[in-house]
């Protein structure tokens, strides 16, 4: 029963902390121009513009290190017979 009676304190005063408070969150001074929606939007875009371009990017990075850490191809030799029927 005690843990109850304090558990129901807690909860009066964390009521009455965030009561006092949401007081001062509405007294900020807002914006005069009102663009913060429109601000938000135009740089989401620009986030979305700057990321299409690095998935190409990346691609291409992880080939070059592909293409780095391949080995180079060994030649088979070719008998002089087929080399002079392919040169035909």
């Amino acid at each position: 029963m005690k843990t109850i009676a304090t558990m129901k304190r807690l909860v009066m005063y964390i009521g009455i902390i965030i009561g006092n408070v949401t007081p001062t969150w509405a007294a900020t001074n807002g914006r005069e121009d009102n663009s913060d929606l429109f601000v938000w939007i135009f740089l989401a875009f620009c986030a979305l513009i700057i990321v299409a371009q690095l998935i190409p990017a990346i691609m291409m990075v992880m080939g070059f290190s592909k293409g780095v850490k391949k080995e180079a191809p060994t030649t088979v030799p070719v008998a002089a017979e087929q080399k002079a029927a392919t040169d035909r």
